[in-house]
């Protein structure tokens, strides 16, 4: 019971943490604002991460272990790549606060490091991710397997970023199945569960 009560403070603490991450920012969130949003003690919040970056680095941890979900996929060649495509759109949408923080903490000076420690840590499970995309694109004949597995990678990491500014106006059903079409995959045959409005310019509101 004790155990259980240790990891749910922890789980408040993490989940704390993201939402003060991103309302305020990595960098104007304070330690004093995430335990009052989680609702315990600074000393309690001490206990299990002794700074800020141990808490950012917690999140991105799991969050590059969501990454690495995709090595579970089977299927054929094909199949593979068009769940991994929608696994990416529907973690985009769907857990935008953990995208956000990511890509603050990628593409910040100031950040930058600790999303570099973190990948490090990660090294080896991220090399059977990129791995296992190249295989899929070897399976599918590709000439340079690597450079189609950093195409794609960046390819849906701009889609995040695009989405992260414009949630309300970025037409991600159109986005996935021109993707789709670009690499020859059959029209999927139901929508992702998530608004979609048809556009020709995007505009934050």
């Amino acid at each position: 019971m004790n155990q259980e009560l240790r990891e749910r403070s922890r789980e408040r603490i993490l989940t704390a943490a993201l939402e003060v991450f991103a309302a305020k920012g990595y960098e104007a969130a304070s330690i004093s604002d995430i335990t009052t949003a989680a609702g315990v003690s600074r000393g309690l919040v001490s206990y299990y991460f002794a700074t800020k970056e141990e808490l950012a680095a917690e999140l991105l941890d799991r969050w590059l272990d969501g990454i690495a979900a995709i090595l579970t996929i089977d299927g054929t060649p094909d199949e593979r790549l068009a769940a991994i495509i929608d696994g990416a759109l529907m973690a985009a949408a769907g857990s935008l606060p953990i995208q956000r923080l990511a890509i603050t903490l990628m593409m910040q000076p100031s950040t930058h490091d600790v999303f570099a420690r973190v990948e490090t840590a990660k090294s080896d499970r991220l090399s059977q991710v990129e791995d296992a995309i190249r295989d899929i694109f070897t399976a599918r004949g590709a000439p340079d397997p690597a450079l189609e597995e950093m195409l794609l990678r960046a390819t849906l990491e701009g889609i995040t970023v695009k989405l992260a500014i414009y949630q309300q106006t970025f037409p991600l059903e159109a986005i996935r199945r021109r993707l789709y079409a670009g690499y020859a995959l059959p029209t999927p045959t139901t929508p992702l569960p998530f608004p979609s409005p048809v556009v020709d310019r995007l505009r934050a509101k």
